[in-house]
């Protein structure tokens, strides 16, 4: 049973239900961990996820790919913490420094991941966060699920060239296919099509200033690919 109010429940029940893109820090290769875990549990109820592990940057888990760290420019709107409590003291630090208090994610700490420093400082800001429970499991009490799925989900990535010519090579994805390890060549850039209209790295700022008046983002990353935009896509 919760043991918040039933207006702290319908809030949280409606925050979650209407956001299409998860981020989960602490989501990497380890099949073991709990992070990984949740991946693929809260795919199965229509999220998009956007895993963020510092080592594992490049690889996917359930089709998702991995992102080294968060973009600038990124905006999440959900952000679970599956880390020690002084990694996720940077994370929150990171965040407040990033974002107003109107465009501030949620922010969970899953069990082991709270500290009392950040929650000092979200309820300072008056941020709006959870702690001492499971996202996964307040899902499956709930029988939540996204209402807006963006899935499956396309999404690329940039490495560096394997002939070692200083050449990059841009591909894109999609999230109900794609199962890639970590790259052997330098990662330059990963994430989603909303990623990609959003951050402010450089890579993404360059594909940007290459799309004509009459394309779309998705028509230009896939040309850029080799591959072509098709009616179903």
């Amino acid at each position: 049973m919760d043991s918040r109010g039933e207006g702290e429940i319908v809030q949280l029940k409606s925050v979650l239900s209407s956001v299409d893109v998860i981020h989960i820090y602490g989501a990497g290769l380890n099949s073991e961990r709990p992070a990984h875990s949740a991946v693929s549990e809260l795919k199965q109820r229509g999220w998009a996820i956007a895993p963020i592990h510092i080592n594992d940057g490049g690889a996917t888990i359930e089709g998702f790919p991995i992102r080294p760290e968060l973009d600038d420019g990124v905006i999440p709107k959900v952000v679970v913490l599956f880390l020690a409590p002084e990694r996720s003291r940077a994370v929150v630090r990171n965040l407040i420094i990033r974002f107003s208090k109107e465009e501030f994610p949620l922010v969970w700490f899953q069990l082991g991941a709270e500290d009392e420093q950040s929650r000092q400082a979200l309820e300072e800001m008056g941020a709006l966060y959870i702690e001492h429970d499971c996202l996964v499991r307040f899902a499956e009490r709930h029988s939540l699920k996204c209402n807006v799925s963006p899935l499956p989900q396309q999404w690329c990535l940039q490495t560096a060239s394997e002939d070692g010519d200083g050449c990059s090579v841009w591909s894109v994805h999609s999230s109900d296919s794609a199962s890639l390890s970590r790259p052997t060549q330098s990662l330059e850039w990963v994430g989603s099509l909303d990623d990609l209209a959003q951050s402010r790295h450089t890579i993404p700022r360059y594909i940007r200033s290459l799309k004509s008046s009459e394309e779309t983002l998705q028509a230009l990353a896939l040309r850029l690919s080799g591959q072509v935009l098709t009616e179903d896509r």
